[in-house]
């Protein structure tokens, strides 16, 4: 199997969405414009369009639909074809002047009829059939006013997001993330008759919401288009209550069940939760450059996984702020770069120092192409030398074509060695470590008054001192790195007084950001029953607003107007409440149930990456059952070998038997953290291939907002 599976499976295809594409208006929504993006690039999809008139464009409720010369419109879409998804579609069609309609969808017909109620059984009858897909090609002929006219609907697996030969994250499900305690109770309350669930542990298919669920089936259908692509029957193993939901939904996934009785290959997928070690995702021990870019940079519009890099410096406008938006921003996937992917690779697996000196070499290396006038300068790396040499290609068209990817990457670099939250990143460093020795010597209490004078309000901040979101940061460090809390008076104590200091520090903010609007309920949205209301739809109409969800906050809701102490303090407090949950996530493990490794006298105390502890204990040359690590049976045949095991010499499925391990972080994952597995993996066991995916990639503020979303159990399937 090549070692691009997951590459070619995503330009594999790419290439069939492109085969349609020629001389049409393409829609695209965001997560497939993402997959694209990583995959195979814009300009490739500009190219496979052609002629003068090409024109691509966002899928949303606004999109302008096509001209009277324009009729052939194809679109690319991430989701289920139902709902307000499919409400979009009749309304772009209606407006416009197509005579013939593609529609691609990346989740299979078999979802589609899931999420449409047909009964597995009746399914399963349908085999070759598609007959959702065919009643909307009549509808999308019935909206271009021509039955006669050209409708095609079908599904090509636009799943991934290729980040590295080895690397590749799910934008569709940037969003989902692991249940904490809390939910549970969520989950009680809305089966009043059925069996109350005590724990996370108690959590199966049947007990999430119908939402949850089809989610997940969406996700298990592009992995299992993967497994097919890299010609592997999978064996599925998980760590953690959601990632045994989605395995075991991957094992029994009925469509699957004639491609895995012809793979010749096999395959480990292990899936595991991301709250079992928050620690690793908010903490700045990685020392990498592409962790810290994506940290510094402002993320590029309508992307979970890129930034935008500001590429003015290359042009001759004047720098002046309003001036940023004129020029079109760079990025870091250069996918048809050749040049720039082995420098992007070289920079996701190596420390910051040398990718820094990687940088620089490459630079030099451009310039003396080009014959440009370039001074050598050796010794530490500078973001004015970088500068000195990317402004060397400015005034120079044909150099500049050469080596655009190049030179994107190169202002990435500068632009984040200069940014004030690089230098910020050594302090969370040195007070992480801190906190580190602390935890071993004393209670959680002492911890927390430690870090009370930090929490500072805004006319007495520094650009030293932490932000509301960076206090929230290490408090998230804190409490996933200690693991289960001893509460006692002490302890409440503390943490009132943390609490008492936090929701002062929010109401002395001028204006909350985004983050701190969600916390304290100031993002011009309320919670009622599961859903989100408008508020500025309550107060015009009296009524919920439909497309809630997607409004940015209205103009005239100001976010800092209203928030009392009281407010303040309620939203600390349901903060807390996810913290100790937090602290509690890892109290179902059995053999993982520390990160923290306490220090003694030649050592001192450290972090133990979960996703290290796995890795190990997989590649164990002694092989034992690990507890933690759960099988997930794929039907009658494992449970027979189970039960035939009591009785008879019957080994299970260890992840490390097959040459291939698939590793499935469930909630988002650090770049320091793939480059950890890969290289375990190649020091443990060397032949083994490994795969690392997952939902989205992680800097330290996205872990807040994904723990403080409301839409954990009901995400937003677009209908």
């Amino acid at each position: 199997m090549s070692v691009s599976g997951v590459l070619s499976f995503t330009q594999q295809g790419w290439e069939q969405v492109l085969a349609k594409v020629k001389r049409a208006v393409v829609y695209l929504d965001s997560a497939c414009a993402e997959s694209l993006h990583w995959g195979c690039g814009s300009t490739r999809l500009l190219e496979a369009v052609g002629g003068p008139d090409c024109h691509l464009r966002e899928f949303e409720p606004d999109a302008v639909g096509g001209g009277a010369k324009q009729p052939k419109a194809v679109f690319v879409l991430s989701c289920l074809l139902k709902g307000r998804t499919v409400e979009i579609l009749r309304d772009i069609i209606c407006r416009s002047h197509f005579q013939y309609c593609v529609v691609v969808t990346a989740v299979s017909h078999a979802v589609h009829l899931t999420a449409n109620h047909v009964p597995a059984a009746a399914a399963a009858e349908m085999e070759g059939q598609q007959p959702v897909f065919e009643q909307l090609e009549e509808k999308l002929c019935e909206w271009m006013g021509n039955m006669n006219y050209t409708a095609e609907v079908f599904h090509v697996p636009l799943l991934l997001a290729p980040v590295a030969s080895h690397f590749a994250l799910t934008p569709a499900f940037a969003s989902l993330f692991p249940l904490l305690p809390q939910d549970v109770h969520l989950l009680n309350s809305a089966r009043p008759d059925k069996r109350k669930l005590g724990s996370l542990g108690d959590v199966d298919a049947s007990a999430l919401t119908p939402e949850l669920l089809l989610q997940i089936r969406c996700l298990v259908s592009g992995l299992s288009s993967l497994c097919e692509h890299l010609g592997v029957r999978e064996e599925c193993f998980a760590v953690g209550s959601l990632s045994r939901v989605i395995a075991a939904d991957l094992a029994n996934y009925a469509p699957a069940k004639n491609r895995k009785k012809t793979a010749a290959g096999r395959a480990s997928v292990v899936f595991m939760d991301r709250t079992l070690d928050l620690t690793g995702a908010v903490g700045h021990h990685g020392d990498n450059l592409v962790e810290k870019i994506i940290s510094a940079l402002p993320q590029l519009p309508g992307h979970t996984n890129d930034v935008m890099v500001n590429m003015i410096e290359l042009t001759a406008l004047q720098t002046e702020k309003e001036n940023c938006n004129v020029v079109a921003p760079g990025c870091l996937a250069q996918s048809n770069d050749t040049t720039a992917k082995a420098l992007w690779e070289a920079l996701l697996n190596t420390k910051h120092k040398e990718a820094v000196m990687e940088v620089r070499r490459h630079l030099v290396e451009a310039a003396s192409r080009e014959n440009l006038p370039i001074k050598m300068s050796m010794g530490r790396v500078t973001p004015g030398q970088l500068m000195s040499y990317i402004q060397l290609f400015k005034n120079n068209l044909k150099a500049l074509m050469n080596h655009c990817g190049l030179l994107q990457l190169g202002l990435a670099t500068a632009q984040t060695l200069k940014h004030p939250q690089t230098a910020k990143w050594d302090n969370f460093l040195a007070f992480e470590r801190l906190l580190l020795q602390s935890i071993g010597e004393s209670a959680m209490s002492v911890v927390l008054n430690q870090l009370l004078p930090m929490i500072k309000p805004v006319t007495q901040r520094t650009n030293e001192d932490y932000s509301p979101e960076e206090l929230l940061i290490l408090l998230i460090y804190i409490y996933s790195v200690t693991g289960e809390l001893t509460v006692d008076k002490d302890l409440g104590e503390a943490e009132e007084k943390v609490k008492k200091a936090l929701a002062e520090v929010f109401c002395e903010e001028s204006e909350l950001s985004p983050l701190l609007q969600k916390i304290t309920g100031r993002d011009g949205g309320d919670i009622e029953n599961g859903h989100v209301k408008c508020r500025a739809c309550m107060l015009s109409t009296g009524a919920p607003c439909r497309w809630s969800a997607s409004l940015l906050v209205p103009p005239h809701w100001d976010s800092s107007i209203n928030l009392t102490f009281h407010k303040s303090k309620n939203s600390v407090d349901k903060l807390f409440t996810s913290l100790r949950d937090i602290a509690g996530a890892r109290s179902l493990m059995k053999q993982f149930k520390s990160v923290y490794v306490p220090g003694n006298h030649t050592h001192q105390a450290s972090y133990k990456p979960l996703l290290k502890q796995v890795v190990e204990e997989i590649f164990h040359p002694e092989r034992p059952d690990s507890i933690d690590i759960e099988h997930m049976s794929s039907g009658l045949t494992d449970l027979l070998k189970t039960g035939f095991s009591m009785f008879m010499k019957v080994s299970r499925p260890h992840p490390s038997d097959y040459p291939v391990l698939i590793l499935f972080v469930v909630g988002g994952v650090t770049v320091s953290e793939v480059k950890m597995v890969k290289d375990l993996v190649a020091s443990l066991k060397p032949g083994t291939q490994v795969i690392v995916l997952s939902t989205r990639l992680l800097k330290p503020l996205n872990i807040p907002e994904l723990l403080f979303a409301t839409d954990r159990l009901h995400p937003d399937l677009g209908f």
